[in-house]
């Protein structure tokens, strides 16, 4: 186009010219120096100046025209730098990151897609700002045929090692996580490789948030939570699908604070009638202060911090609320630790306290023999009782009860079978009709243990409860003489982190020594 422009002005100048030239001629002779015709007049010096005036003009024209073509059309095969068009954006490649903080639902989700740059090579993406992504480490799209030798190469080139290589079926790609060993930015990483021909793509190994929201924080009346390092716990595990049974009074499952944490009931206690079919009916029975405060120590997840905030609750009714306290039988109980075995129970929390059963202990019995993990209160009838049961059988979990200064509950039983303590002093729970409680004694603590149980089983699924046992005794803090404290007061967060297969190796600590009691079986 400016060529074209350019010989369009030259042209010009030259009929200008010409024209020039032969207006001069109609008055010039033949021959020089030309003699004047009779009675003619001397060449005229308007007719000189105007011909020069052509000339001149024409090349003024010309260099006008020549100057605009240049600014208007440059000519890259000069060397002139072209401007760049105006509303085409640089290339990009688009890629699926969620909106900052979210995922499905969160502000901006289902919105176009943001966009990286991408360098030189298709496929090689750089991250966009703000982006979070591990800091020494790089994805490679690498095709099937590069061969060890001419990896390692890569490696070698540029200072990488060979983290992990896995080949995705969904998308037929070879992908390799290697790590930036000489303190190369991803982004520098990522263009230098663009220079390898044997790598098809490379990205940031970017991270990606989950979709969660957040727990609650630690209600300023609770210290509970604090004295079983549970923050740092509940990095490690929530209690997310572990079943925990309560046997207890009704529990108020409509409270904001056990939302969704009941996933199936059972009312033991209730009058069953038997049907043509033989099969048993119970009625849902009424909430009680004591069974929702037991289940809200375990997981209540808005205005206070269970230990579990994300188990499922078994909730089974086997106490009689018309007394002050609530009073459970021997069939009662049996029939609720049968159905929470038969529904999935991995964990039975028993908050009560009561004389050797030689019934209830068979059914104990059968119960961890199938791995159930059985936890129940000590008891609260005082330092000269002696052991109560369950706590005091051979395959439970016995619990005390401590204060907000480590010390023990007054009111708690002693003995050689406690196993563990738990906060359960002025504890605050949820209780009936939305409100709120301080509740006081070793079923809170036993309520407290079961919700740490939880944390271990959803850590490691496969642990015993011999190895729940072991964990448990050997991460507790010591605070006193074993007959009163156990093994000492639970730490969750050491129990946690110890939750691994190791623990099932480990050698097994000595049978718990049957307490001598009146009543004894």
């Amino acid at each position: 186009m400016a060529r074209a422009l350019f010989r369009t002005f030259l042209i010009l100048v030259l009929v200008l010219t010409l024209g020039a030239q032969r207006a001069s001629a109609q008055t010039a002779c033949p021959s020089f120096p030309c003699p004047s015709p009779p009675n003619s007049a001397p060449p005229s010096r308007d007719s000189n100046d105007k011909t020069v005036w052509y000339v001149v003009g024409g090349i003024a024209a010309a260099a006008l025209g020549a100057f605009i073509a240049w600014r208007l059309f440059p000519d890259p095969e000069r060397g002139l730098p072209p401007e760049p068009p105006s509303g085409d954006p640089p290339p990009v490649t688009p890629v699926n990151l969620p909106p900052p903080g979210g995922g499905a639902g969160a502000p901006g989700a289902g919105k176009s897609a943001p966009k990286v740059t991408t360098t030189s090579r298709k496929g090689f993406n750089l991250p966009p700002p703000g982006a979070r992504f591990v800091a020494n480490e790089v994805i490679l799209d690498v095709p099937p045929n590069v061969s060890e030798a001419q990896l390692n190469a890569i490696a070698g080139r540029h200072a990488m090692t060979r983290m992990e290589t896995q080949t995705f079926r969904l998308t037929g790609r070879r992908l390799f996580r290697w790590r930036i060993d000489g303190g190369t930015s991803v982004p520098d990483m990522i263009r230098s490789v663009s220079g390898e021909n044997l790598v098809a793509g490379a990205q940031p190994n970017y991270l990606f948030p989950l979709a969660q929201a957040p727990l609650p924080q630690m209600n300023s009346d609770q210290y509970a939570p604090e004295r079983l390092n549970l923050p740092e716990a509940h990095k490690l595990a929530t209690g997310n699908r572990v079943l925990v049974a309560v046997i207890d009074s009704g529990i108020d499952a409509s409270h904001e604070d056990l939302a969704g944490a009941v996933v199936q009931s059972f009312n033991a206690a209730a009058a069953a009638t038997k049907d043509n079919g033989g099969s048993t009916t119970a009625s849902t029975g009424e909430p009680h202060a004591h069974g929702t405060g037991m289940a809200g120590a375990l997981t209540a997840r808005r205005n206070v911090l269970g230990t579990a905030p994300r188990v499922g609750i078994l909730a089974v009714r086997a106490f009689d609320p018309r007394t002050h306290s609530g009073e459970g039988t021997t069939f009662n109980i049996i029939k609720g630790i049968e159905w929470a075995a038969d529904n999935g129970a991995r964990i039975i929390n028993m908050s009560f306290a009561g004389p050797a059963d030689p019934r209830l202990a068979d059914v104990l019995d059968r119960a961890a023999r199938r791995g159930i993990v059985l936890i129940a209160a000590a008891g609260n009838a005082g330092p000269n009782s002696p052991p109560l049961f369950p706590a005091a059988d051979k395959n439970v979990i016995a619990v005390t009860a401590t204060d907000m200064e480590d010390r023990v509950y007054t009111g708690a039983n002693r003995g050689n079978h406690i196993a563990v303590a738990a906060p359960g002093v002025d504890v605050l729970v949820p209780a009936p009709g939305g409100s709120f409680q301080f509740t006081t004694g070793t079923s809170v603590a036993a309520a407290h243990v079961s919700g740490v149980v939880a944390l271990l089983l959803e850590r490691n699924p496969k642990l015993t409860p011999a190895e729940v046992r072991r964990i448990l005794t050997r991460t507790a803090k010591s605070i006193g003489p074993r007959d009163r404290t156990g093994a000492g007061l639970v730490n969750a967060y050491q129990a946690v982190a110890n939750a691994t297969g190791r623990e099932a190796a480990a050698p097994k600590a000595a049978p718990k020594q049957a307490p001598a009691s009146s009543g004894q079986r």
